[in-house]
Protein backbone atom coordinates (compact mmCIF):
# COMPACT_ATOMS: atom_id res chain seq x y z
CA UNK A 1 0.00 0.00 0.00
CA UNK A 2 1.17 3.32 -1.05
CA UNK A 3 1.72 6.40 1.49
CA UNK A 4 -1.00 8.18 -0.11
CA UNK A 5 -3.70 5.17 -0.15
CA UNK A 6 -2.77 4.79 3.18
CA UNK A 7 -3.48 8.11 4.68
CA UNK A 8 -6.89 8.00 2.82
CA UNK A 9 -7.88 4.58 3.93
CA UNK A 10 -7.16 5.59 7.72
CA UNK A 11 -10.37 8.45 7.44
CA UNK A 12 -12.48 5.84 5.85
CA UNK A 13 -14.00 4.60 9.11
CA UNK A 14 -15.74 1.09 10.10
CA UNK A 15 -17.53 -1.06 7.20
CA UNK A 16 -21.28 -1.02 7.68
CA UNK A 17 -21.34 -4.89 7.98
CA UNK A 18 -19.37 -4.92 11.03
CA UNK A 19 -21.61 -6.21 14.13
CA UNK A 20 -21.04 -5.39 17.59
CA UNK A 21 -20.98 -8.82 19.25
CA UNK A 22 -20.13 -7.39 23.14
CA UNK A 23 -18.77 -4.19 24.38
CA UNK A 24 -15.45 -4.90 23.02
CA UNK A 25 -15.74 -7.76 20.05
CA UNK A 26 -16.89 -6.78 16.90
CA UNK A 27 -17.52 -9.04 13.83
CA UNK A 28 -17.20 -9.01 9.86
CA UNK A 29 -19.57 -11.84 9.16
CA UNK A 30 -18.20 -14.65 6.48
CA UNK A 31 -20.13 -13.14 3.91
CA UNK A 32 -18.35 -9.89 4.12
CA UNK A 33 -16.22 -11.19 0.94
CA UNK A 34 -15.94 -13.89 -1.39
CA UNK A 35 -14.22 -16.81 -0.13
CA UNK A 36 -13.94 -16.27 3.50
CA UNK A 37 -14.12 -19.69 5.70
CA UNK A 38 -14.47 -17.89 8.82
CA UNK A 39 -15.75 -14.67 10.19
CA UNK A 40 -13.03 -11.69 11.23
CA UNK A 41 -13.09 -10.84 14.88
CA UNK A 42 -11.54 -7.38 16.03
CA UNK A 43 -11.13 -6.84 19.96
CA UNK A 44 -11.46 -2.60 20.25
CA UNK A 45 -13.44 -0.33 22.42
CA UNK A 46 -15.89 1.82 20.21
CA UNK A 47 -13.27 4.47 20.72
CA UNK A 48 -10.50 2.86 19.17
CA UNK A 49 -12.92 0.93 16.26
CA UNK A 50 -14.12 4.45 15.04
CA UNK A 51 -10.33 5.23 14.53
CA UNK A 52 -9.50 1.88 13.65
CA UNK A 53 -7.28 1.91 10.37
CA UNK A 54 -9.46 0.71 7.46
CA UNK A 55 -6.45 -1.45 6.42
CA UNK A 56 -7.66 -3.63 9.05
CA UNK A 57 -10.74 -4.33 8.29
CA UNK A 58 -9.41 -5.26 4.51
CA UNK A 59 -6.35 -7.85 5.83
CA UNK A 60 -7.78 -9.68 8.64
CA UNK A 61 -10.92 -10.79 6.42
CA UNK A 62 -8.59 -11.76 3.74
CA UNK A 63 -6.60 -13.75 6.40
CA UNK A 64 -10.16 -15.50 6.91
CA UNK A 65 -9.68 -16.82 3.43
CA UNK A 66 -6.58 -18.63 4.04
CA UNK A 67 -7.15 -22.72 4.25
CA UNK A 68 -7.65 -24.56 7.10
CA UNK A 69 -7.92 -21.96 9.32
CA UNK A 70 -10.07 -22.49 12.36
CA UNK A 71 -12.81 -20.36 14.40
CA UNK A 72 -12.23 -16.37 13.38
CA UNK A 73 -9.23 -14.35 12.36
CA UNK A 74 -8.68 -11.97 14.74
CA UNK A 75 -7.01 -8.70 15.42
CA UNK A 76 -6.10 -7.31 18.21
CA UNK A 77 -6.84 -3.58 19.78
CA UNK A 78 -3.46 -2.23 18.67
CA UNK A 79 -4.29 -3.15 15.04
CA UNK A 80 -2.98 -1.50 12.22
CA UNK A 81 -2.29 -2.21 8.56
CA UNK A 82 0.91 -4.24 8.10
CA UNK A 83 2.12 -6.79 5.23
CA UNK A 84 -0.13 -9.46 4.76
CA UNK A 85 -1.60 -10.13 8.12
CA UNK A 86 -2.32 -6.52 9.99
CA UNK A 87 -0.17 -5.96 13.05
CA UNK A 88 -2.01 -7.36 15.83
CA UNK A 89 -3.10 -10.19 13.85
CA UNK A 90 -3.92 -13.64 15.42
CA UNK A 91 -4.76 -16.74 13.46
CA UNK A 92 -4.65 -20.56 14.18
CA UNK A 93 -4.98 -23.44 11.28
CA UNK A 94 -5.32 -27.49 11.27
CA UNK A 95 -2.79 -28.95 9.52
CA UNK A 96 -4.62 -31.79 9.00
CA UNK A 97 -7.04 -29.65 7.16
CA UNK A 98 -4.77 -28.19 4.57
CA UNK A 99 -3.78 -25.52 6.84
CA UNK A 100 -0.91 -23.29 6.07
CA UNK A 101 2.33 -21.41 7.37
CA UNK A 102 2.21 -18.06 5.81
CA UNK A 103 5.32 -15.68 6.67
CA UNK A 104 2.95 -13.00 6.05
CA UNK A 105 1.44 -13.95 9.24
CA UNK A 106 4.80 -14.03 11.13
CA UNK A 107 6.54 -10.84 10.57
CA UNK A 108 10.31 -10.05 8.65
CA UNK A 109 11.41 -9.81 11.63
CA UNK A 110 10.71 -13.07 13.00
CA UNK A 111 10.84 -13.04 17.06
CA UNK A 112 10.48 -9.55 17.35
CA UNK A 113 9.43 -9.65 21.08
CA UNK A 114 10.17 -8.01 24.69
CA UNK A 115 11.85 -8.91 27.55
CA UNK A 116 11.68 -7.25 31.36
CA UNK A 117 14.45 -7.01 33.88
CA UNK A 118 13.99 -5.70 37.21
CA UNK A 119 16.57 -3.99 39.79
CA UNK A 120 16.56 -3.42 43.74
CA UNK A 121 17.31 0.34 42.39
CA UNK A 122 14.69 3.25 43.12
CA UNK A 123 14.21 6.10 40.71
CA UNK A 124 15.62 8.69 43.20
CA UNK A 125 18.86 6.38 43.29
CA UNK A 126 19.01 5.88 39.51
CA UNK A 127 17.99 9.57 38.18
CA UNK A 128 21.21 11.19 38.67
CA UNK A 129 23.03 9.15 36.52
CA UNK A 130 20.77 8.55 33.86
CA UNK A 131 22.94 9.76 31.08
CA UNK A 132 26.13 8.14 32.52
CA UNK A 133 23.41 5.31 32.08
CA UNK A 134 21.70 5.37 28.69
CA UNK A 135 25.03 6.88 27.45
CA UNK A 136 26.67 3.77 28.56
CA UNK A 137 23.99 1.64 27.43
CA UNK A 138 24.13 3.26 23.81
CA UNK A 139 28.08 2.16 23.42
CA UNK A 140 27.35 -1.22 25.05
CA UNK A 141 24.58 -2.25 23.09
CA UNK A 142 24.48 -1.22 19.18
CA UNK A 143 21.63 0.45 18.16
CA UNK A 144 20.90 1.57 14.07
CA UNK A 145 20.69 0.09 10.35
CA UNK A 146 23.55 -2.49 10.01
CA UNK A 147 24.80 -2.46 13.43
CA UNK A 148 27.34 -5.35 14.37
CA UNK A 149 27.36 -7.14 17.76
CA UNK A 150 30.66 -7.73 20.44
CA UNK A 151 30.26 -11.68 19.84
CA UNK A 152 32.46 -12.49 17.37
CA UNK A 153 30.69 -16.11 15.74
CA UNK A 154 31.91 -18.23 12.83
CA UNK A 155 29.12 -19.12 10.49
CA UNK A 156 29.81 -22.83 11.55
CA UNK A 157 29.43 -21.54 15.23
CA UNK A 158 26.26 -19.50 14.23
CA UNK A 159 24.46 -23.11 13.14
CA UNK A 160 24.73 -23.55 17.40
CA UNK A 161 23.15 -20.73 18.13
CA UNK A 162 20.35 -21.19 15.43
CA UNK A 163 19.98 -24.72 17.28
CA UNK A 164 20.18 -24.32 20.90
CA UNK A 165 18.90 -20.63 20.94
CA UNK A 166 18.66 -18.80 24.17
CA UNK A 167 20.30 -22.01 26.22
CA UNK A 168 23.74 -21.52 23.97
CA UNK A 169 24.32 -18.39 25.90
CA UNK A 170 24.27 -20.38 28.63
CA UNK A 171 27.15 -22.36 27.88
CA UNK A 172 28.99 -19.26 26.48
CA UNK A 173 28.47 -17.25 30.24
CA UNK A 174 25.44 -14.87 28.61
CA UNK A 175 22.79 -16.18 31.11
CA UNK A 176 22.02 -16.98 34.38
CA UNK A 177 20.30 -20.45 34.95
CA UNK A 178 16.94 -18.67 36.24
CA UNK A 179 17.11 -16.82 32.90
CA UNK A 180 16.41 -19.77 30.97
CA UNK A 181 13.13 -20.44 32.71
CA UNK A 182 11.79 -17.22 32.27
CA UNK A 183 11.76 -17.33 28.66
CA UNK A 184 8.83 -18.18 26.19
CA UNK A 185 10.05 -22.13 25.13
CA UNK A 186 12.46 -21.81 27.70
CA UNK A 187 14.40 -19.59 24.81
CA UNK A 188 14.53 -22.60 22.50
CA UNK A 189 12.18 -23.73 19.94
CA UNK A 190 13.80 -27.07 18.64
CA UNK A 191 12.55 -27.95 15.66
CA UNK A 192 15.12 -25.50 14.28
CA UNK A 193 17.55 -26.65 11.28
CA UNK A 194 19.93 -24.38 9.84
CA UNK A 195 20.01 -26.68 6.76
CA UNK A 196 17.07 -24.76 5.85
CA UNK A 197 18.80 -21.31 5.89
CA UNK A 198 19.99 -19.59 3.28
CA UNK A 199 23.96 -18.26 3.28
CA UNK A 200 22.58 -14.86 2.21
CA UNK A 201 20.58 -15.35 5.52
CA UNK A 202 23.35 -16.41 7.75
CA UNK A 203 25.49 -13.93 6.00
CA UNK A 204 22.94 -10.98 7.73
CA UNK A 205 22.69 -12.34 10.77
CA UNK A 206 25.74 -14.03 12.12
CA UNK A 207 27.06 -10.87 12.99
CA UNK A 208 24.11 -8.58 14.37
CA UNK A 209 24.15 -10.98 18.05
CA UNK A 210 23.43 -7.97 20.98
CA UNK A 211 22.23 -5.41 18.62
CA UNK A 212 18.75 -3.45 18.66
CA UNK A 213 18.68 -2.59 15.03
CA UNK A 214 16.72 0.26 13.76
CA UNK A 215 12.67 0.92 13.75
CA UNK A 216 10.41 1.05 17.16
CA UNK A 217 13.24 -1.02 18.97
CA UNK A 218 14.64 0.08 22.21
CA UNK A 219 16.16 -0.36 25.29
CA UNK A 220 14.69 1.41 28.04
CA UNK A 221 14.53 2.24 31.49
CA UNK A 222 11.52 2.77 33.41
CA UNK A 223 10.05 3.16 36.85
CA UNK A 224 6.84 1.91 38.25
CA UNK A 225 4.56 4.19 38.82
CA UNK A 226 3.05 5.45 41.60
CA UNK A 227 -0.61 4.31 43.03
CA UNK A 228 -0.29 1.57 39.05
CA UNK A 229 0.03 -1.50 40.81
CA UNK A 230 -3.16 -3.22 40.33
CA UNK A 231 -2.48 -6.77 41.12
CA UNK A 232 0.16 -7.15 44.30
CA UNK A 233 0.14 -10.95 44.07
CA UNK A 234 1.21 -10.95 40.56
CA UNK A 235 3.52 -8.42 40.86
CA UNK A 236 5.11 -9.91 43.86
CA UNK A 237 5.64 -13.25 42.21
CA UNK A 238 7.55 -11.28 39.03
CA UNK A 239 9.77 -9.03 41.25
CA UNK A 240 7.57 -5.72 41.22
CA UNK A 241 8.45 -4.55 44.55
CA UNK A 242 6.42 -1.13 44.64
CA UNK A 243 6.35 2.26 43.49
CA UNK A 244 9.66 3.93 42.21
CA UNK A 245 11.34 0.53 41.22
CA UNK A 246 13.87 0.66 38.15
CA UNK A 247 13.04 -2.03 35.61
CA UNK A 248 14.23 -2.48 32.25
CA UNK A 249 12.21 -2.92 29.53
CA UNK A 250 13.84 -4.86 26.24
CA UNK A 251 12.47 -4.48 22.31
CA UNK A 252 14.32 -6.02 19.49
CA UNK A 253 14.13 -9.36 17.31
CA UNK A 254 16.00 -11.26 14.61
CA UNK A 255 17.42 -8.40 12.66
CA UNK A 256 18.86 -8.75 9.13
CA UNK A 257 18.52 -12.63 9.82
CA UNK A 258 14.97 -13.28 9.92
CA UNK A 259 14.01 -10.82 7.56
CA UNK A 260 16.04 -12.20 4.70
CA UNK A 261 14.56 -15.85 5.93
CA UNK A 262 11.06 -14.26 5.25
CA UNK A 263 11.81 -12.85 1.76
CA UNK A 264 13.51 -16.08 1.08
CA UNK A 265 10.29 -18.30 1.50
CA UNK A 266 8.11 -15.60 0.55
CA UNK A 267 9.57 -15.90 -2.49
CA UNK A 268 9.42 -20.06 -2.77
CA UNK A 269 5.84 -20.07 -1.26
CA UNK A 270 4.61 -17.77 -4.81
CA UNK A 271 5.81 -20.17 -6.81
CA UNK A 272 4.83 -23.42 -5.03
CA UNK A 273 1.40 -22.57 -4.51
CA UNK A 274 -0.48 -23.30 -7.79
CA UNK A 275 1.24 -26.97 -7.52
CA UNK A 276 -0.98 -26.90 -4.25
CA UNK A 277 -4.24 -25.54 -5.81
CA UNK A 278 -4.11 -22.40 -3.19
CA UNK A 279 -5.38 -19.05 -4.13
CA UNK A 280 -5.31 -16.06 -2.33
CA UNK A 281 -6.29 -12.27 -2.55
CA UNK A 282 -3.02 -10.95 -1.60
CA UNK A 283 0.30 -11.66 -2.45
CA UNK A 284 1.48 -10.86 1.03
CA UNK A 285 -0.21 -13.67 2.07
CA UNK A 286 2.20 -16.00 0.21
CA UNK A 287 1.57 -19.47 2.31
CA UNK A 288 2.15 -23.04 1.89
CA UNK A 289 0.19 -26.05 3.35
CA UNK A 290 1.88 -26.66 6.98
CA UNK A 291 2.83 -30.48 6.55
CA UNK A 292 4.10 -30.12 2.83
CA UNK A 293 8.01 -29.82 2.45
CA UNK A 294 7.83 -26.36 1.71
CA UNK A 295 5.79 -25.30 4.48
CA UNK A 296 8.14 -27.45 6.87
CA UNK A 297 11.22 -26.21 5.23
CA UNK A 298 9.99 -22.75 6.37
CA UNK A 299 9.13 -23.38 10.48
CA UNK A 300 12.50 -24.71 10.78
CA UNK A 301 13.85 -21.88 9.25
CA UNK A 302 11.67 -19.71 10.62
CA UNK A 303 12.86 -21.55 14.31
CA UNK A 304 16.50 -20.77 13.81
CA UNK A 305 15.47 -17.14 13.42
CA UNK A 306 13.47 -17.32 16.60
CA UNK A 307 16.46 -18.75 18.47
CA UNK A 308 18.63 -16.29 17.19
CA UNK A 309 16.22 -13.56 18.72
CA UNK A 310 16.23 -15.10 21.77
CA UNK A 311 19.79 -15.01 21.80
CA UNK A 312 20.12 -11.70 20.82
CA UNK A 313 17.70 -10.25 23.26
CA UNK A 314 19.68 -12.34 25.95
CA UNK A 315 23.19 -11.16 25.02
CA UNK A 316 21.82 -7.27 25.09
CA UNK A 317 20.72 -8.69 29.19
CA UNK A 318 24.20 -9.32 29.85
CA UNK A 319 25.40 -5.76 28.33
CA UNK A 320 22.37 -3.72 30.59
CA UNK A 321 23.77 -6.10 33.96
CA UNK A 322 27.26 -5.21 33.01
CA UNK A 323 26.73 -1.35 32.63
CA UNK A 324 24.68 -1.18 35.37
CA UNK A 325 26.84 -3.20 37.99
CA UNK A 326 30.04 -0.84 36.75
CA UNK A 327 27.62 2.75 37.27
CA UNK A 328 26.63 1.38 40.57
CA UNK A 329 29.12 -0.45 41.81
CA UNK A 330 27.68 -3.71 42.45
CA UNK A 331 27.06 -7.36 41.18
CA UNK A 332 24.22 -7.96 38.83
CA UNK A 333 23.05 -10.08 41.32
CA UNK A 334 23.35 -7.76 44.14
CA UNK A 335 21.61 -4.94 42.59
CA UNK A 336 18.52 -7.77 41.75
CA UNK A 337 18.40 -7.99 37.65
CA UNK A 338 16.34 -11.00 37.38
CA UNK A 339 14.73 -11.57 34.18
CA UNK A 340 11.01 -11.24 34.63
CA UNK A 341 9.81 -12.70 31.05
CA UNK A 342 11.05 -13.16 27.80
CA UNK A 343 7.96 -13.04 25.48
CA UNK A 344 7.80 -13.42 21.02
CA UNK A 345 5.47 -11.38 19.38
CA UNK A 346 5.82 -12.32 15.62
CA UNK A 347 5.94 -16.01 15.20
CA UNK A 348 4.01 -19.28 14.49
CA UNK A 349 3.92 -22.16 17.03
CA UNK A 350 2.31 -25.51 17.17
CA UNK A 351 -0.12 -25.26 20.05
CA UNK A 352 -3.45 -27.44 21.98
CA UNK A 353 -6.86 -25.83 21.90
CA UNK A 354 -10.36 -26.28 21.83
CA UNK A 355 -12.27 -25.59 18.48
CA UNK A 356 -15.83 -26.17 18.55
CA UNK A 357 -15.38 -28.37 21.62
CA UNK A 358 -12.56 -30.75 20.70
CA UNK A 359 -8.98 -30.30 21.35
CA UNK A 360 -7.23 -29.86 18.49
CA UNK A 361 -3.23 -29.02 17.72
CA UNK A 362 -2.85 -26.03 15.99
CA UNK A 363 -0.63 -23.56 13.72
CA UNK A 364 -1.11 -20.45 15.84
CA UNK A 365 0.14 -17.16 14.04
CA UNK A 366 0.80 -13.93 16.19
CA UNK A 367 2.03 -11.07 14.17
CA UNK A 368 2.23 -8.03 16.41
CA UNK A 369 0.59 -10.38 18.91
CA UNK A 370 1.90 -11.96 22.33
CA UNK A 371 0.94 -15.34 23.63
CA UNK A 372 -0.65 -14.73 26.86
CA UNK A 373 -1.21 -18.47 28.86
CA UNK A 374 -3.50 -18.44 31.78
CA UNK A 375 -2.93 -19.99 35.12
CA UNK A 376 -4.87 -23.42 33.54
CA UNK A 377 -2.05 -24.14 31.15
CA UNK A 378 0.60 -23.65 34.23
CA UNK A 379 1.88 -26.66 33.13
CA UNK A 380 3.54 -24.59 29.95
CA UNK A 381 4.88 -22.00 32.34
CA UNK A 382 7.86 -21.13 34.89
CA UNK A 383 6.95 -22.52 38.62
CA UNK A 384 6.17 -19.74 40.16
CA UNK A 385 3.95 -18.01 37.54
CA UNK A 386 1.93 -21.15 37.08
CA UNK A 387 -0.76 -19.64 39.59
CA UNK A 388 -1.05 -16.38 38.33
CA UNK A 389 -0.55 -16.99 34.28
CA UNK A 390 2.02 -15.77 31.80
CA UNK A 391 3.61 -12.25 32.21
CA UNK A 392 2.74 -10.30 29.45
CA UNK A 393 4.90 -7.18 28.25
CA UNK A 394 3.05 -4.66 26.21
CA UNK A 395 5.20 -1.30 25.06
CA UNK A 396 3.92 1.42 24.79
CA UNK A 397 5.35 4.72 22.98
CA UNK A 398 8.54 6.33 24.59
CA UNK A 399 6.90 8.98 25.83
CA UNK A 400 3.96 7.44 27.20
CA UNK A 401 4.99 4.54 29.15
CA UNK A 402 4.30 0.38 29.34
CA UNK A 403 2.54 -2.11 30.98
CA UNK A 404 3.35 -5.88 32.38
CA UNK A 405 0.17 -7.58 32.45
CA UNK A 406 -0.56 -11.49 32.95
CA UNK A 407 -2.32 -13.77 30.61
CA UNK A 408 -5.88 -15.42 31.76
CA UNK A 409 -7.78 -18.12 30.92
CA UNK A 410 -10.41 -15.85 29.36
CA UNK A 411 -7.43 -15.58 26.75
CA UNK A 412 -8.28 -19.22 25.24
CA UNK A 413 -11.06 -17.47 23.10
CA UNK A 414 -8.63 -15.47 21.02
CA UNK A 415 -6.14 -18.74 20.70
CA UNK A 416 -4.37 -17.38 24.06
CA UNK A 417 -3.42 -14.08 22.31
CA UNK A 418 -3.54 -10.76 23.00
CA UNK A 419 -1.99 -7.58 21.96
CA UNK A 420 1.75 -6.38 21.70
CA UNK A 421 1.94 -3.01 22.12
CA UNK A 422 0.29 0.51 21.14
CA UNK A 423 -0.19 0.36 17.83
CA UNK A 424 0.58 2.85 15.33
CA UNK A 425 -2.04 5.81 14.18
CA UNK A 426 0.48 7.38 12.05
CA UNK A 427 2.55 6.28 9.25
CA UNK A 428 6.34 6.76 9.79
CA UNK A 429 6.31 8.87 6.81
CA UNK A 430 4.14 11.00 8.12
CA UNK A 431 5.44 11.20 11.94
CA UNK A 432 8.78 12.71 9.91
CA UNK A 433 7.01 14.92 7.71
CA UNK A 434 5.27 16.13 10.82
CA UNK A 435 7.60 15.99 14.08
CA UNK A 436 11.00 16.77 14.36
CA UNK A 437 13.12 14.83 16.29
CA UNK A 438 15.50 17.08 17.35
CA UNK A 439 12.61 19.38 19.44
CA UNK A 440 10.92 15.99 20.28
CA UNK A 441 14.26 14.84 22.13
CA UNK A 442 14.11 18.28 23.97
CA UNK A 443 10.44 18.04 25.27
CA UNK A 444 11.11 14.40 25.99
CA UNK A 445 14.45 15.81 28.08
CA UNK A 446 12.12 18.14 30.01
CA UNK A 447 9.78 16.12 30.76
CA UNK A 448 12.53 13.84 32.83
CA UNK A 449 12.70 11.32 29.89
CA UNK A 450 16.58 11.51 28.53
CA UNK A 451 16.88 9.37 25.24
CA UNK A 452 20.07 8.43 23.09
CA UNK A 453 18.81 7.99 19.63
CA UNK A 454 20.68 6.96 16.18
CA UNK A 455 18.65 9.48 14.16
CA UNK A 456 16.66 12.42 14.80
CA UNK A 457 14.59 11.17 12.17
CA UNK A 458 14.46 7.87 13.84
CA UNK A 459 13.49 9.61 16.66
CA UNK A 460 10.71 11.48 15.04
CA UNK A 461 9.21 8.33 13.69
CA UNK A 462 8.32 7.01 17.54
CA UNK A 463 6.98 9.50 19.11
CA UNK A 464 4.26 9.45 21.51
CA UNK A 465 1.62 11.21 19.12
CA UNK A 466 2.12 8.64 16.20
CA UNK A 467 0.89 5.49 18.76
CA UNK A 468 -2.08 4.97 19.78
CA UNK A 469 -3.81 5.76 23.92
CA UNK A 470 -1.91 2.59 25.48
CA UNK A 471 -4.89 2.98 28.19
CA UNK A 472 -7.27 1.94 25.75
CA UNK A 473 -5.71 -0.73 24.16
CA UNK A 474 -5.36 -2.59 27.05
CA UNK A 475 -8.95 -1.58 28.69
CA UNK A 476 -10.05 -3.36 25.58
CA UNK A 477 -7.69 -6.56 26.42
CA UNK A 478 -9.09 -6.44 30.03
CA UNK A 479 -12.78 -6.01 28.93
CA UNK A 480 -12.36 -8.68 26.70
CA UNK A 481 -11.10 -11.06 29.48
CA UNK A 482 -7.89 -11.52 27.94
CA UNK A 483 -5.26 -9.90 30.07
CA UNK A 484 -5.40 -8.47 33.25
CA UNK A 485 -3.41 -5.43 34.71
CA UNK A 486 -0.45 -5.90 36.74
CA UNK A 487 1.59 -2.94 36.96
CA UNK A 488 2.05 0.46 35.16
CA UNK A 489 5.42 1.24 33.64
CA UNK A 490 6.96 5.34 32.71
CA UNK A 491 10.03 5.66 30.83
CA UNK A 492 12.97 7.69 32.29
CA UNK A 493 15.64 6.94 29.69
CA UNK A 494 15.96 5.79 26.41
CA UNK A 495 17.98 4.22 23.84
CA UNK A 496 16.13 4.39 20.40
CA UNK A 497 17.19 2.22 17.42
Amino acid sequence: MDEKHSEQQRQAGPPPELKRISEVVWELPASYKKGMRVPARIIATEELMQAMDPGVFNQVTNVATLPGIQSYSYCMPDGHWGYGFPIGGVAAFDPTQGGVISPGGIGFDINCGMRLITTNLTADQVKPHIKEIVDALYKAVPAGVGCKGFVKLSKEEFKDVMRDGAQWCLKKGLAWKEDIDHIEDQGKISQANPEKVSEKAVKRGFDQIGTLGSGNHYLEIQEVREGNIFDPKAAQAMGITGPGQIVIMVHCGSRGFGHQIGTDYLRLFLDVMPKYGIEILDQELACAPFNSPEGQDYYQAMACAANMAFVNRQVITHRIREVFSKVFGKSAEDLGMHLVYDVAHNIAKLEKHMVDGKEKELLVHRKGATRAFGPARGAFLPKDYAKIGQPVIIGGSMETGSYLLVGTDGADMTFASTAHGAGRTMSRAAAKRNIRGDQLQKDMEKSGIYVHAVTMAGLAEEAGSAYKDLDLVVDALEAAGITRRVAALKPIGNVKG
